[in-house]
């Protein structure tokens, strides 16, 4: 959620710049990262092996380090004035972000749901 809450920020500077001249667009990286860390760079789409029981094999600890990252997009240029913010993609993609955000706050909720159900069940 934090990286979708970054994302919108980020667009909506954008989208505020849009007649600035030499302004740059920036992106928020975060999805690409997460699954590196969870794949590993081979990205084969299988799971690292997770340890449940101390009779498990063992294995190393997976360690998410993936932070959401802002960058500068110094790669296009989408006027004669060098800058590079495409409203038209810019609107999609806040649209986008809304979503997925709206999305994450509804699995969180219905996650925090099922667990104060669970700490209060039995209890009335």
């Amino acid at each position: 959620m934090t990286a979708a809450s970054m994302r919108q920020e980020v667009i909506a500077n954008n989208v505020a710049n849009v007649n600035t001249p030499n302004f740059k667009k920036s992106v928020v990286e975060f999805e690409e990262l997460l699954a590196r860390e969870i794949y590993g760079e081979e990205d084969d789409g299988k799971l690292k092996l997770a340890r449940t029981h101390d009779k498990h094999l063992p294995y190393k600890p997976l360690e998410f380090r993936a932070e959401p990252t802002i960058t500068q997009d110094n790669s296009t240029v989408m006027r004669v004035d060098d800058n590079n913010v495409d409203i038209d993609i810019e609107m999609a993609s806040l649209a986008k972000n809304q979503l997925y955000y709206n999305a994450l706050v509804t699995e969180f909720g219905g996650h925090v749901s099922k667990l104060k159900n669970a700490i209060t069940s039995g209890q009335g």
